[in-house]
């Protein structure tokens, strides 16, 4: 929910204040309020980043479609050429680097894609792709293409911009620490608004720092759902917190399972990639898996990725990420053409189906354009908040200065029997969310420390009076 510093400008400093909070939250109420304060004042900005261009990111996949429709859009013909014909066209235009995989074209006005990997200039985790006509083998062009949604020029710069603001490794810890506290600051916000009175709650007839924080806490109960989501979803692939999840997950036997790509029985080892100049040709060919993998029910888009070396298969996988999902893949010996092992995305574990649909979810993907607009609201909801908590948090200093901060003390007033279960669950909630914890160690820290330099001067004070 609230994200922003401001909701902290609670109206017990004003003329109209509430009446007290309900019983039951009464003890924690000063604690929330104060931590919703500090968190949304020094986290905000990093939220702030975040939901600016995950709302880019969100409309990135329309705009992709406009800006590379040329190369992703084909005109409709009488019949598709076989895909090793496009792919030798592909290769003709563009002999450097080596065939990762190929994308068939997964409808009638789409291109075919060939990826090559290994092409100079283009990074090392990035593919080039080669757009090819399925009806002529025309090549229409080639781009630089990033990750399994086969993210092209554009859509990449803004992901980046997204995930790690192009600073590589460790610009990934300002997305990460922002995922680690929404859910933190919605949950308090969520607690700070119903505690409230409900006749304190209405936007309409309000007016000043009043209208603002019900503007700021209505908006906040009705994204707060998101926002979990979002939060969620978005650790889930994070640097530490990610780490942390996938390990749970596989300690569950919720991992998610991956296909052998080892050719198998007495055809291991033969129609391998040697001699074959990076062409994605190996062994039966290109048609022939294909063919196969169609038989075993890999309808499109599906994605093949030619044998690693000798003894590898070729992998048949589906590539839909929208709903309903299609994840099957099969691996298919070159020698032979045999499929040597299936892989279903209906057996996969219930914590990995829920991972993939989370994250297909989070990047828009699952539910196409609606997903997108859903998104867009949820971001730019997120921004107003930011916006509209420090405005409560300057009104709150009468439209001269901001106001002042939360008091201290707010623990003290937290019962044992309440405030020991709450610090054990921080601490193992901080333990599995890294920076979540160090960032709130930190806060502890610098409070304690300017708690302890206010009490000596304030000490000193009367002594110098003196």
């Amino acid at each position: 929910m609230s994200t922003a510093p401001a909701t902290t400008t609670e109206e017990a400093t004003q003329p109209d204040a509430p009446a007290s909070p309900p019983r039951r939250w009464a003890p924690l109420r000063p604690l929330i309020l104060r931590l919703h304060f500090y968190a949304g004042l020094l986290i905000a900005p990093f939220l702030l980043v975040a939901a600016a261009t995950g709302f880019l990111y969100a409309g990135a996949f329309q705009a992709e479609k406009l800006v590379y429709a040329h190369e992703m859009y084909v005109p409709v013909g009488d019949a598709k050429l076989p895909i090793s014909e496009q792919v030798a066209a592909a290769r003709k235009a563009h002999p450097e680097g080596t065939v990762s995989a190929i994308r068939p074209s997964p409808a009638d006005d789409e291109s075919t894609r060939v990826m090559l990997s290994g092409v100079k200039g283009v990074d090392a985790e990035h593919t080039m792709a080669v757009f090819v006509d399925p009806y002529t083998a025309e090549v229409r062009g080639a781009l630089e293409q990033y990750g399994s949604t086969g993210a092209l020029p554009l859509r990449t710069w803004i992901d980046e911009f997204h995930r790690d603001l192009h600073l590589g490794e460790t610009g990934r810890y300002y997305s990460e620490l922002a995922a680690s506290w929404l859910w933190v600051i919605a949950a308090g916000g969520l607690v700070l608004w119903f505690s409230r009175r409900r006749a304190l709650r209405k936007v309409r007839g309000t007016s000043g720092r009043r209208r603002t924080l019900g503007l700021h806490g209505t908006v906040g109960v009705w994204a707060a759902i998101g926002f979990f989501f979002l939060s969620a979803t978005g650790l889930t692939w994070s640097a530490y917190a990610g780490a942390n999840i996938d390990e749970l997950r596989t300690s569950l036997g919720q991992a998610t399972p991956s296909i052998s790509a080892t050719a198998g029985g007495e055809h291991g080892g033969h129609g391998g990639a040697a001699g074959t100049g990076g062409s994605g040709e190996h062994g039966v060919g290109l048609d022939k898996v294909l063919a196969s993998a169609r038989d075993e029910g890999l309808s499109d888009p599906v994605e093949i990725v030619p044998p690693a070396d000798d003894s590898s298969a070729y992998v048949v996988r589906q590539v839909q990420r929208s709903w309903p999902t299609k994840g099957d893949s099969v691996a298919i010996d070159p020698a032979g053409g045999e499929v040597v092992d299936v892989l279903r995305f209906a057996e996969y574990p219930v914590l990995a189906k829920l991972t993939r649909w989370g994250i297909d979810l989070h990047t828009g993907v699952l539910f196409g354009l609606v997903n997108q607009i859903v998104l867009m609201a949820l971001t730019l909801s997120l921004i107003l908040l930011i916006v509209w908590g420090y405005r409560m948090w300057w009104q709150r200093g009468r439209g001269s200065a901001f106001g002042r901060p939360i008091p201290r003390g707010a623990w003290q007033q937290v019962p044992p029997q309440i405030l020991v279960p709450l610090v054990a669950v921080v601490a193992v909630v901080g333990y599995f969310v890294p920076l979540l914890g160090i960032s709130l160690a930190a806060f502890v820290v610098v409070d304690v420390v300017l708690g302890e330099v206010a009490h000596r001067r304030a000490k000193r004070e009367p002594a110098e009076v003196n």
